[in-house]
């Protein structure tokens, strides 16, 4: 038990709405921030936090927000903003940087975006990237973990390949779905947030992490086809279009077009684990195979439903 103060941004996302229960399951006490905190009613664990409206683009809503907070955990992104998002990004979490450090807010953890930051990478990533960056330029320590394609239930990136693959006995794909990813867990992700506020070995650094398997995002699908029973082939087209694949992935799935346009922008490049720091800081954190993932997931939801998270 503890009676530390945890800050939990983006409450009605997808990360956080998965981060707090366990969070109250250790005994913290929890606040939760959101643009629209009527959102959260329906959650089991919405008479056990507080919640705050306010908005990271307002700092003016952020004072009391942070008021006695010890840890406070950063999990927003404006993907769903469309054009002019990356901007926002850094302005937003500029905001909540310089609000934290007025606070005297001790730590801040932060989950980004896997990319190798020396090569040609997506706006998306170099905004995911830039965004730890910004929130670094305060004096709050900020422990950062990067994160690729991120499995589970409801995860965008998943979602987007799983409805893909439900839909499309052929799927209409870009030569670029052979390159390499690692994707983690939604559990693992979780594990790593939870192990960053009890294990200080780790505290103000910079990890990659994902699975333990490396592979590619159209072994992704065949993982996903396999589990389903599912026989799926490809048609691997020379050169398609960011705003063209965006714009079916916006017709065919749940997924907006304005995020789909940011994620697949960004599965144009390698997403693996360079620097495996995370393994010897964090040996705690179990990791869970993909197949494995899928399969925990498909127990969980009907494989035509979905919860729609991302609409914040």
């Amino acid at each position: 038990m503890t009676s530390d103060l945890i800050l939990v941004t983006g409450a009605t996302g997808y990360i956080a709405s998965r981060l707090i229960p366990q969070l109250l399951n250790r005994g913290y006490r929890i606040r939760a921030l959101a643009r629209q905190p009527q959102r959260l009613k329906n959650k089991s664990w919405f008479l056990q936090v507080e919640v705050i409206q306010g908005d990271v683009m307002e700092p003016s809503t952020l004072a009391l927000a942070f008021e006695g907070v010890h840890t406070a955990y950063y999990l927003i992104h404006n993907m769903a903003s469309g054009r002019g998002y990356t901007e926002r990004e850094l302005e937003g979490a500029r905001n909540f940087a310089r609000v934290a450090e007025v606070a005297g807010v001790q730590h801040i953890i932060y989950l980004g975006g896997l990319a190798d930051e020396e090569q040609h990478i997506a706006p998306h990533m170099r905004s995911r990237i830039e965004t730890g960056a910004t929130l670094r330029q305060a004096k709050v320590p900020v422990t950062e973990f990067r994160a690729g394609v991120i499995a589970g239930s409801g995860s965008i990136s998943f979602e987007m390949i799983r409805f893909m693959t439900e839909l499309f006995p052929i799927i209409p794909a870009p030569v670029w779905v052979k390159n390499k990813s690692q994707p983690i867990s939604t559990q693992n992700v979780i594990d790593y947030l939870l192990a960053a506020l009890g294990n200080w070995n780790g505290h103000g650094l910079v990890f990659e992490i994902g699975g333990p398997n490396v592979t590619t995002y159209q072994e992704l699908m065949l993982c996903y086809a396999r589990a389903r029973g599912y026989k799926r082939g490809f048609l691997l087209l020379p050169y398609v279009p960011v705003w063209f694949m965006a714009f079916g992935i916006g017709l065919t799935t749940p997924v907006p077009s304005p995020i789909a346009y940011a994620l697949v922008g960004g599965l144009s490049s390698d997403s693996v684990v360079m620097h495996n720091d995370a393994r010897k800081i964090y040996p705690e954190v179990n990791l869970i195979d993909f197949e494995s993932t899928v399969r925990e997931a498909l127990t969980h939801l009907h494989p035509h439903k979905i919860e729609r998270v991302w609409d914040d």
